[in-house]
């Protein structure tokens, strides 16, 4: 049997362990001491600053993109918080003026009659009728325009300019069928409002309403463009309305439609209301029309509209089977009258209108407003799809009828 050594114990390798052992401790809890306030501190900045531990690349530095600026792209003219409007509103204000009109009381037919008067009284003791509206100063001139409804029928009519100067106004001429008035006052240093291209107008543009509601003075309202072209509303027999809901309310006929820059756009006209007041649904006549209105006033006295002698409709898919051409959309003719002159120049039913005198059209409305653009007696260019074949014919439009017609 072999004996193993024995194991002799050395004291100072004891020593040199334990020291070891003690300072492995140490270290360990250093170590642990360290990490748990890096990991509260990571927690804490996680907490407060997470941007701070953000390390991915930013978007812009690695695509471009487009942002708004803080204020929305839109430059204030001194107001705290968002866009003010005021240089466009003193810029309109200074132009548009109030309208007051009085109409004296109707006699009765037999008013003159001793018996009548008896029984009846003197029927000549009824008070004046009087109205309210307002105008916009279009030329240094002294010319004004307004609404028709506004002044018609009175029999006195007052100005009172944005100084306070009150004046007579006289009559230059009306044009019931665009609901379009044009006065005359005749003072000197008379401010005249800048006549804006209502063509450039999108829905969305910001606009303004200038004028005299109800008759409490002059006040601005503001709001956006919510339509264009707006017609068949049996308020005009031309009507190419711009809809707005500015505020539009009684008083208010006759007064500015302006854009950002207080240039006219529009002539306010006419609101549709359950109540009599601003239902947020307002019409104003464009200055594209307002503006051949007024110069043909200024000039003739009157307005003088083309007429060709035709009855258009817009086509759909039963006039288009009918006449057995594409549905293409467009204004379609469905009558010629009688050596007319659209008869004349060799249109027929089922012709279906593109263009007159360069001009596109593809509503009633349009071909309406292009038709009555023309020049009685002045040749001008039709051009018509037929047969699938657009042709151009040479028409000679006679001279409107002021009274409504069936046919254009």
């Amino acid at each position: 049997m072999k004996e193993l050594g024995a194991v002799t114990l050395n004291p100072s390798a004891c020593t040199h362990h334990s020291t070891g052992l003690y300072i492995m401790r140490k270290i360990w809890t250093l170590f642990s001491q360290v990490v748990t306030v890096l990991l509260a501190m990571y927690f804490v900045v996680a907490t407060l600053k997470p941007q701070w531990l953000d390390r991915r690349p930013r978007l812009a530095s690695v695509v471009p993109i487009l942002e708004a600026p803080a204020d929305g792209g839109a430059t204030a003219t001194g107001a705290s918080s968002g866009v003010s409007f005021r240089h466009a509103a003193h810029v309109a204000s200074a132009a548009v003026v109030s309208i007051s009109t009085s109409t004296a009381p109707q006699r009765h037919p037999q008013s003159a009659d001793p018996w009548f008067r008896f029984f009846f009284g003197d029927q000549a003791q009824s008070q004046r009728q009087s109205g309210l509206g307002s105008g916009v100063v279009v030329s240094p001139a002294g010319y004004i325009l307004t609404n028709n409804h506004v002044v018609e029928g009175a029999d006195d009519i007052e100005v009172m300019l944005n100084d306070g100067r009150v004046v007579k106004a006289r009559v230059i001429g009306t044009d019931p069928e665009t609901d379009l008035a044009v006065l005359k006052v005749d003072l000197d240093n008379l401010t005249a409002i800048t006549l804006g291209d209502s063509d450039k107008l999108e829905v969305g543009d910001a606009v303004l309403a200038v004028g005299n509601p109800f008759g409490v003075g002059k006040t601005v309202t503001s709001g956006i463009v919510s339509a264009l072209g707006r017609s068949q509303l049996g308020i005009n027999t031309f009507e190419n309305f711009i809809q707005t809901d500015a505020a539009i309310n009684p008083g208010n006929s006759g007064g500015a439609l302006v854009d950002v820059n207080g240039n006219l756009v529009g002539i306010n006209t006419a609101i549709y209301s359950r109540s009599g007041g601003s239902m947020g649904i307002g019409f104003a006549i464009p200055t594209s029309t307002a503006r051949m209105v007024m110069e043909s006033i200024v000039q003739d006295g009157k307005v003088t509209r083309g007429w060709i002698g035709v009855e258009p409709r817009e086509l759909n898919a039963e006039l288009a089977e009918t006449f057995g051409i594409p549905n293409e959309g467009g204004v379609i003719i469905t009558g010629v009258l009688q050596n007319g002159p659209a008869a004349q120049a060799g249109v027929r039913p089922g012709d279906v209108v593109l263009m007159v005198n360069g001009k596109p059209v593809s509503t009633v409305p349009q071909l309406l407003s292009q038709v009555a653009a023309l020049k009685p007696g002045v040749q001008a260019e039709l051009q018509i799809s037929r047969n699938k074949t657009d042709m151009t014919l040479q028409v000679v439009p006679g001279l409107r009828n002021p009274m409504p017609r069936t046919a254009e």
